[in-house]
């Protein structure tokens, strides 16, 4: 793997849209470039209140997820709530705004 020229610092964002209702993060999972699991966030789930937000922080010199390193969010809500802005902005001596993409997992089999 080529070095990256340039090591950028990472806030993982997670902001509720919904004006009167609260979401759970169950997850936020932090994968390398080769996809390989390097760290899971929140041991339990976070509620996040109406416009509530948290966030996460990789800073410069946390380079062991490399360029093409992903955050998985998992969020749940206990009824029909506007779906949360989940965007990562990278920032050191340029700034990327990354916006989140829904991915569909595959249901899991139950076990006989």
């Amino acid at each position: 793997m080529q070095p990256l020229p340039n090591h950028l610092a990472n806030i993982l964002s997670i902001r509720n849209t919904d004006l009167a209702r609260a979401i759970q993060v169950t997850a936020v999972d932090y994968y390398d470039t080769s996809g390989t699991l390097v760290k899971k966030y929140y041991t339990k789930a976070l509620t996040l209140a109406p416009l509530g937000s948290t966030h996460i922080d990789l800073p410069e010199s946390a380079q062991k997820g490399g360029f093409g390193a992903n955050f998985i969010v998992r969020w749940m809500a206990d009824e029909e709530v506007n779906a949360p802005i989940i965007e990562c902005v990278m920032a050191g001596n340029q700034g990327i705004v990354t916006s989140g993409r829904v991915v569909k997992e595959a249901p899991r089999e139950r076990a006989n």
